[in-house]
């Protein structure tokens, strides 16, 4: 385990990650060093919280893990410095006790609040947590972190840690949680492999995958508004989530993979597009890395082709494809743009990248009890919200997939596109995915 004096800072490079988001980086005011680009989730949390107990617990977290302690230089081409510990942020609310209360509604309103505090990266700690009480035994914890240095894997992995440094500390104890990796050790192992022969693989497969390919796009529309990022949610019934289950066991798919499919059929219909390359998320972690906390997640471009395709079976094939090649074959979006140089070409002022997601975090907790606290993550957002995490200029799928619903969002830049545009679009794309599913072997 990597560790750092209190009374020093210990400087390192950036990762390929980070020199990504530098590219767009507008200083500390806005982009993806900005106030307003950060990474919240929320737990439902069961039993008596002890306030004190849980402060401790946070230091405990922004100690063992340097990433939520360091501050990234944007000049001379871009370093890091790991700061001594700082406490971070415990805010405490009472929420609602009424009657018949929504309490779930009242949590995800919590969420927004939290999101929407402005969030400066180039101050320690990059975490802070708010703890919401509708009385001693329920409660909301939320946990916010800077996106560029924190991940929505890092976060479950802070929570994970949390919990077991709240046990330690509620009980008189010292939390003993074993040693683990540090973001600038990830660092050094990408810069000792970027000539190794798995990387040079990889960067084949891109080259030969993506010739000639650009990325999608969508045509903007300035709608007048001032640069910021708004959420779309929607729903489905169970009907939909169970048969887009039943079609992925079938063709031997992911549920993401049939979404996907999906997706490119929609997008087809939109623009007569048969070859359309989607950029996803992909973790870009190696399983030392697991439980590393920092920015990790990778772009990777989905290309799917649909000339010859007849069914949405076909699709689906096609799409399953696809994923399998790129996601084997995972690299940071620099290596990749190098041998794919005219991949971005598609995108400028007047036409924005469009990204589709599964939302598929690792530790998500359903009920999982550590220590006297049970805790269960709040993955179902529904509440639209005008003002949320920036996200590059451009348009953001997200899809969650449980027993009973399709849980979607769209993430978009408001001052590009209609709020009622994007309504239109995750309506049609619902109706293109239950048309699908429905009768995967009809023609397409």
């Amino acid at each position: 385990m990597t560790t750092t004096s209190q009374s020093q800072q210990t400087t390192a490079a950036l990762s390929l990650q980070q020199q990504f988001l530098c590219m767009f980086a507008q200083g500390f005011k806005t982009g993806p060093f900005g106030p307003h680009y950060t990474e919240v989730f929320a737990w439902r949390v069961h039993g008596r919280v002890d306030v004190r107990a849980m402060r401790l617990a946070l230091a405990d977290v922004v100690e063992r893990h340097e990433a939520l302690r360091t501050v990234v230089h944007l000049e001379n081409g871009g370093a890091q410095s790991v700061l001594p510990a700082v406490q971070p942020e415990l805010e405490l609310v009472d929420l609602d006790e009424s009657p018949g209360a929504d309490r779930d509604r009242r949590a995800e309103q919590l969420m927004i609040q939290a999101e929407t505090r402005s969030f400066p990266a180039d101050q320690v700690p990059l975490l802070r947590a708010v703890l919401g009480r509708f009385d001693e035994q329920d409660s909301v914890l939320v946990l916010c972190a800077h996106h560029s240095a924190a991940d929505v894997w890092s976060i479950q992995v802070i929570l994970r840690d949390l919990a077991e440094c709240y046990t330690a500390r509620a009980a008189g104890d010292e939390p003993q949680l074993p040693e683990v990796a540090q973001y600038r050790d990830y660092v050094a192992a990408q810069q000792e492999e970027a000539d190794g022969p798995a990387v040079a693989a990889s960067r084949a497969y891109w080259r030969e995958t993506l010739r000639g390919a650009k990325i999608l796009v969508a045509p903007v529309h300035p709608t007048g508004q001032s640069p910021a990022t708004s959420y779309h949610r929607f729903t489905t019934d169970a009907h939909l989530s169970a048969e887009v289950s039943r079609l992925a066991k079938e063709t031997r798919s992911s549920p993401f993979m049939v979404l996907l499919a999906a997706f490119t059929v929609f997008v087809n219909r939109r623009t007569r597009a048969t070859d359309i390359v989607v950029p996803t998320f992909t973790p870009g972690r190696e399983h030392r890395f697991q439980s590393t906390v920092g920015s990790f997640f990778n772009f990777s471009p989905l290309r799917v082709n649909l000339d010859g395709c007849r069914t949405f079976r076909d699709v689906v094939s096609r799409t399953r494809k696809a994923c399998i090649g790129a996601f084997s074959h995972e690299l940071p979006l620099l290596h990749i743009l190098a041998e794919a140089p005219e991949l971005m070409s598609s995108a400028g002022p007047d036409a924005v990248p469009t990204l589709f997601q599964a939302v598929q975090p690792p530790y998500l907790m359903q009920g999982d009890r550590i220590g006297d606290l049970e805790y269960t993550a709040i993955w179902r957002r529904v509440i639209p919200q005008p003002l949320g995490s920036d996200t590059p200029d451009g348009m953001i799928w997200s899809m969650h997939l449980s027993d009973t619903e399709v849980v979607g969002g769209l993430s978009f830049s408001r001052h590009l596109f209609e709020q009622a545009e994007v309504g239109d679009q995750a309506a049609g794309f619902l109706e293109v995915i239950g048309e699908m599913v429905a009768a995967p072997d009809s023609a397409i």
